[in-house]
């Protein structure tokens, strides 16, 4: 277990849609790249190059920076057996680590209970975006979950408690004829209590912050920039999730990806400024991955479903370079049309959980899984 003397931090980043490995960390010297990419590929002079074989998009030269700092372990060749092209299921297998069947447990759920058995910190757990992600659901375990912090909160123009209280009973009782009593509306009474609690520590984060860093104007800088406010405020959050969608480039993918990536990698860069400025990129990893890469052949403007992805881990404490076996582009290699994983993606969750976060891999991911080593 990597050791500091702060609690160790997980901010998690999901690129919604299937972000696409070969246009990320990109093959530059595998004439077999360009064969397949005669419209999406990316010229061999614009690529960003970190060895003789491979390098980065273009659009990402603030992580390329980071990267050169040997501050971004890249896990090449991600997935699971017998992928899945649906982005639903895809994006549930990634949450519940559970390929086979529809779990409903989320694999960050089952790490905020065990970092907080008792739930005595309603914001040990906190997510940047609208809806509650799969990957943090778990019965007991409550999660706040933020659309814009300074307006974070469940009644909060009502400043008196024991009316905000009454109020948050009247709205049980109004969906009690539809939704029965019992179990499910207990579940919605403490959700609604804990959004309450959560509410009223998280709106002090704000006016704690100050920082010289200036996001740049993005929907992913905005979240970055809202966990940086809550995690130097110091409220004990252990685990952050947010996301960066529009990753399903069916078509004009051209100008569709590197705005992506633009818009992430200043996020993360700027991120990391703000961390780097309050002292504590020694204790945060950032994790950034995706449900599935995209197919090897483009379809003319852009490139459909696929496997094999790329993952990002990000901080002072990671073992900076390249992770795992770049997949095959030979076409006897692909499945069908596809990359091959090589790397099971809760072998990278499993060593996330116990070198990082110190805590039992198995019954998180559903079993032993080999790791790679970036931390």
């Amino acid at each position: 277990m990597v050791t500091t003397k702060k609690d160790p931090i997980l901010v998690v980043v999901q690129l919604t849609g299937g972000n696409d490995a070969l246009n990320t960390l990109i093959p530059y010297s595998d004439p077999l790249y360009y064969d397949n990419r005669n419209n999406v590929g990316i010229p061999q002079n614009q690529v960003l190059p970190i060895n003789d074989k491979f390098g980065f998009n273009p659009a990402m030269k603030p992580l390329k920076e980071l990267y050169d700092q040997g501050k971004v372990a890249v896990i090449q060749g991600i997935g699971y057996p017998n992928p899945n092209r649906s982005h639903f299921r895809s994006m549930d297998i990634w949450h519940t680590c559970e390929p086979d069947k529809v779990g409903t447990e989320g694999w960050l759920g089952r790490v905020t209970r065990d970092l907080d058995p008792k739930s005595e910190n309603v914001l040990t757990c906190v997510n940047f975006g609208r809806g509650l992600p799969r990957a943090l659901a778990l019965t007991g375990v409550p999660v706040a979950s933020v659309a814009v912090l300074e307006t974070y909160g469940l009644l909060t123009g009502i400043s008196d408690e024991s009316e905000r209280m009454e109020a948050l009973d009247v709205f049980s009782r109004m969906y009690a004829p539809t939704m029965g009593t019992g179990p499910v509306m207990d579940y919605l009474g403490q959700t609604g209590l804990d959004a309450m609690k959560g509410a009223d520590i998280l709106k002090t984060a704000p006016g704690k912050y100050q920082s010289s860093i200036e996001y740049a104007n993005s929907s992913i800088g905005r979240n970055l920039q809202g966990i940086a406010k809550v995690l130097t405020a110091d409220l004990g959050t252990r685990i952050f999730y947010t996301q960066h969608g529009g990753y399903d480039t069916h078509a004009s993918q051209g100008p569709q990806h590197p705005k992506l990536w633009t818009e992430l990698s200043q996020a993360v860069s700027d991120f990391y400024a703000d961390l780097k400025e309050h002292n504590t990129t020694d204790n945060v990893l950032i994790f950034v991955f995706t449900e599935f890469g995209r197919r090897v052949k483009d379809n003319g403007s852009g490139t459909d479903h696929g496997s094999g992805g790329v993952a990002f881990a990000i901080g002072d404490m990671v073992k900076g370079g390249l992770h795992g076996e770049y997949p095959s582009l030979a076409a006897d290699k692909l499945l069908e049309g596809d990359l091959h994983f090589n790397q099971d993606f809760r072998g990278v969750y499993g060593h996330m959980v116990e070198k990082w976060l110190g805590l039992d891999a198995a019954p998180v991911v559903g079993g032993n899984f080999s790791q790679p080593a970036f931390v």
